[in-house]
């Protein structure tokens, strides 16, 4: 624009100097114009932020994206590829348009959810000319530290470069593992599916399948190496074909931040009571309000010497706090006192070393495992965060120990357990408000009665789980749940099978225990602690046997009054178990196909 009008003035003749000086004006004006006039001359983008693909999810990594910038979308396409804390997910948009912008790009990873990953715009508008918005909603693709590029260290072996091989994820709170035992060895072929080792998560033994095809070049880290972190390299594949005794194992990445040092932090300045030649005088401060005493005995002011503007000359707050600013006071050293039995003059402090006793025949080191470690550090952050309410409701279970001994008789042999898990799930689906899920703040009732049955193995508590346990037979909860439980105790259980659940039990009878209080599993809001059933004479003078079940529950998500029909309902149940027999019509046509 400025050139044309400084062609079109030299033809009319004016004066070389003074066009150049309105030239550089115009430029100015022109690049000043630009800058103010882009955020409307764009296109304001839609946000497309990092979704929450599991309960559990507080980050993801992206691992591909499937459209390209300029791409149109439709509802239900799949965007890209998400790794959440429990698979590699599909984000599907509901949204119709055009991707403008990815500004995070593949392989990015711990991108916090709700991070802006992406703009689009619609459709029709010029995907192009999108605003991007300031960096502080946008996700960041690099550490929030100031790091120098990687330095690694000088590749090792042969000249095949190698597929690597990972610690894998295999539960959402796995952060690392111990590896058991390698499958497959050094040479071997490698299918899609097949299983490399065998890994002990935080929650159980686990196999590792590989989605790869090729051949096992090299183990690197061999069977009972523990404490592997996730992402860490533990082996190398080439391709089929390719020499596997060849193969080049990269070198440790090495990453150098740029960390204030200790000693360039500047301390705050503190008085030191040793550093003073003359000793801190102090005051009485007896006669004057607390607030005013608190600041006395903070400076070691004398009271007396400070002008009282209250009543009859009385010392306020702020007379204290103008004269420490007028003087430039600063606070001095408390008062030390000598503790009881000792005298007051100052000794040497001599420090004294505690020593660990000697091993010996009194006590043993056992180490947690990692699933107990991991069963403290949840149980702990829910009896923290969730505020338990506990209501307690006692059954009759007469009727329920005769109906199975009559079961037992006609060769159907059913544990009190699978009554209380039917009864249980059968409850929950006539009081729906306490079949629940507290997630992010909101209330997400489940649909289907799938109950986690508490288990002890050598490791840990583990809560395998019966899914509609409501639509199921006694008989059929009994055999699943001996088989879940079998297979928990050898930690062969696949992750789907104590993942998830909608409620909880967990029972103590069996061990004589009358009663007792659960801590609820997040993101559950309820758990029911069932005791031993104990004989009592009842008002009649008749002996009956009742048991106790405590209900634990998430007051932020279920009422006192959901939580008392609920109780009130299974004892209802457990009190004429005849209904527990009886098999819903989705069980009955499920048995015949």
């Amino acid at each position: 624009m400025a050139t044309s009008l400084f062609r079109t003035a030299l033809k009319g003749g004016l004066h070389k100097n003074y066009l150049r000086k309105t030239l550089r004006a115009s430029l100015n004006l022109e690049k000043i114009l630009c800058i103010h006039t882009s955020s409307f001359l764009n296109v304001k983008g839609q946000e497309i932020n990092m979704p929450s693909l599991s309960p559990t999810m507080t980050e993801g990594n992206i691992v591909k994206w499937l459209k390209k910038e300029g791409d149109k979308i439709s509802a239900g396409d799949v965007l890209c590829e998400i790794q959440t804390d429990k698979a590699i997910m599909a984000f599907e948009t509901e949204e119709e348009g055009v991707l403008a912008k990815i500004l995070v790009p593949e392989d990015a990873k711990e991108i916090k959810v709700g991070s802006l990953i992406a703009l689009m715009v619609a459709e029709g508008e010029d995907w192009k000319t999108v605003e991007i918005p300031e960096a502080e909603g946008v996700a960041p693709a690099a550490s929030n530290a100031q790091e120098e590029p990687e330095e690694s260290e000088q590749s090792t072996g042969g000249n095949t470069p190698g597929i690597e091989l990972t610690m894998p994820s295999l539960s959402p709170t796995m952060s690392e593992g111990t590896i058991i035992k390698w499958h497959k060895q050094p040479g071997d072929k490698i299918s899609a599916g097949d299983v490399l080792c065998d890994i002990q998560t935080d929650k159980a033994v686990m196999s590792f399948e590989t989605e790869e095809e090729g051949t096992l070049a090299k183990i690197l880290l061999g069977d009972d190496s523990k404490d592997v972190k996730v992402g860490d390299l533990i082996a190398l594949m080439v391709a089929e074909g390719e020499d596997w005794n060849d193969v080049q194992v990269p070198g440790k990445k090495k990453t150098k931040s740029t960390v204030a040092k200790e000693e360039d932090v500047q301390k705050p300045k503190v008085e030191s009571q040793t550093s003073s030649s003359e000793p801190t005088t102090r005051h009485s401060y007896d006669g004057y309000s607390p607030a005013v005493r608190s600041l006395l005995e903070l400076y070691a002011i004398d009271g007396s010497k400070i002008k009282g503007t209250g009543k009859q000359g009385k010392l306020l707050k702020g007379d204290v706090l103008k004269h420490v600013t007028e003087k430039n006071l600063s606070i001095k050293p408390p008062r030390t006192v000598p503790l009881p039995g000792e005298i007051s003059s100052p000794q040497p402090v001599t420090s004294t070393i505690v020593s660990r006793p000697t091993k010996g025949p009194s006590y043993v080191d056992i180490p947690l495992t990692g699933m107990r470690l991991t069963i403290a550090k949840r149980l702990t952050e829910s009896k923290t965060m969730i505020p338990h309410a506990y209501a307690t409701a006692e059954s009759n279970i007469d009727s329920l120990l005769g109906l199975r001994k009559q079961l037992k008789l006609a060769g159907i042999n059913v544990s009190v357990n699978d009554f209380i898990i039917k009864a249980v799930a059968i409850a929950l689906k006539q009081c729906p408000l306490v079949n629940c899920h507290f997630v992010k703040d909101q209330v997400v009732l489940q649909q289907t009665s799938d109950i986690s049955v508490a288990v002890a193995t050598e490791s840990g508590l583990i809560t395998p789980i019966v899914t509609n346990a409501d639509s199921k037979a006694l008989d059929e909860i009994s055999a699943e749940i001996k088989e879940l439980a079998g297979r928990a105790r050898i930690g062969k259980l696949q992750l789907h099978e104590f993942q998830g659940g909608s409620f909880t039990i967990s029972n103590l009878g069996m061990f004589d225990i009358s009663e007792f209080s659960a801590i609820i599993n997040p993101p559950q809001c309820g758990i029911l602690a069932i005791g031993s059933g104990r004989p009592i004479i009842a008002l009649n003078g008749k002996p009956q046997t009742i048991m106790t079940a405590t209900l634990s529950y998430d007051s932020r998500a279920i009422s006192e009054s959901a939580a008392s029909d609920f109780l009130e309902t299974l004892q209802g149940l457990l009190q004429a178990p005849a209904s527990l027999l009886l098999t819903s019509p989705a069980a009955k046509k499920r048995a015949s196909n």
